[in-house]
């Protein structure tokens, strides 16, 4: 399908200035206006209704991209973030499998997205094709787009000052994805804290997996199937990362008296596995999540956690999103909202 970046780049020119100029808009010089004209009917370009509805703004629709609805934690933010948009006059389409021709094809004014990897290329293929976004909970590693995202780093260090008082020294880690922003500087953070404690994570106690129970569930059975205690004993182990798959090979060495998680999900894995393996939390474990998800909270769980305030997240984010859309041209904003450790009863005392 031919498109009008098709025809900027035969014509020489900018997607927007083909807009402009196909619409006829004043500013566009004649010879200009000529060469697009000309493009178009050499590579039998139709403008399409919803692309000239969104060079005008008046489709009042936002993509929300939320592919990971399994997880509890997404139908958290997008609820907000759907009342957010109605109450500015916009319709909310859940995008649970969308691709760049799927967001960039004129149907939507802006695009939320909320599971982006720190490298993906989506949000600049968003900015070269004029689509206003902004990331909602993670970032990029280069701030290139609009985003709002928990502190990390400010929960992850609360999480070990909370740990360090409590006499913990033998710590453990199951942490997400280190292809994303929340995996990698909520496990960074906690690890600089700590060594500014004086208290060393052993490699063998750290694994990584997806943000999700099962996956947790295994690579717990690895960190805590070994004896309590900090000494070591002969052998090797395998750190399971995501599918399965070993990720590298470490010493076995003694078992963890506190395990800090990637997010609430995986906590719940953690919990699973001490409770199979009749590991007493918090007697014989401390187990520490973040995000604070619905399950935390029930009395059931009653997980320690850091909480994010996902309505106050999903307004700043429509608020940049909004901004981006009045004024196309207005250099990225990445803010960070600090959470809030909410103690609760899976933390003890080494």
């Amino acid at each position: 399908m031919v498109t009008g970046f098709d025809v900027a780049r035969l014509a020489g020119v900018t997607q927007p200035t083909v807009s402009r100029a196909l619409r006829n808009v004043p500013g566009v010089s004649p010879e200009t206006r000529r060469k697009v004209l000309e493009a178009a009917a050499r590579l039998s370009y139709v403008p399409s209704d919803m692309g000239r509805a969104l060079s005008t703004r008046v489709n009042h629709r936002v993509a929300v991209v939320a592919p990971e609805l399994d997880n509890p934690y997404y139908p958290q933010l997008v609820e907000p973030l759907r009342r957010e948009l109605a109450e500015r006059g916009m319709r909310t389409v859940l995008v649970t499998d969308g691709d760049l021709d799927d967001l960039a094809d004129g149907s939507y004014d802006g695009v939320v997205l909320t599971t982006t990897r720190r490298r993906s290329t989506l949000p600049r293929d968003l900015t070269e094709r004029g689509i206003p976004h902004v990331l909602a909970n993670r970032v990029l590693d280069v701030p290139e787009s609009n985003g709002v995202t928990i502190d990390n780093v400010y929960g992850a260090y609360a999480v070990a000052d909370l740990l360090v008082s409590l006499g913990h020294e033998t710590i453990g880690m199951v942490a997400g994805p280190v292809d994303t922003s929340t995996g990698r500087e909520r496990a960074d953070g906690v690890r600089r804290r700590l060594r500014s404690h004086g208290v060393r994570m052993r490699r063998e106690h750290v694994r990584r997996c997806a943000f999700d129970h099962d996956a947790a569930l295994a690579a717990a059975r690895s960190l805590l199937s070994r004896p309590e205690g900090p000494s070591a004993i002969g052998g090797h182990s395998e750190v399971l990362a995501v599918g399965g798959r070993p990720e590298l090979p470490t010493a076995v060495g003694g078992r963890p008296t506190a395990v800090v998680c990637g997010n609430d999900v995986i906590a719940l894995g953690v919990l699973s596995a001490a409770a199979e393996l009749g590991i007493e939390v918090p007697a014989q474990l401390t187990v520490i999540g973040f995000d604070d998800i619905p399950m935390a909270g029930w009395p059931l769980v009653g997980l320690t956690t850091m909480r994010c305030d996902l309505p106050f997240l999903a307004a700043r984010a429509v608020e940049l999103l909004m901004a981006a859309i009045a004024a196309p041209t207005t250099p990225p904003e990445v803010i960070r909202l600090r959470p809030e450790l909410v103690l609760r009863r899976t933390h003890g005392p080494a």
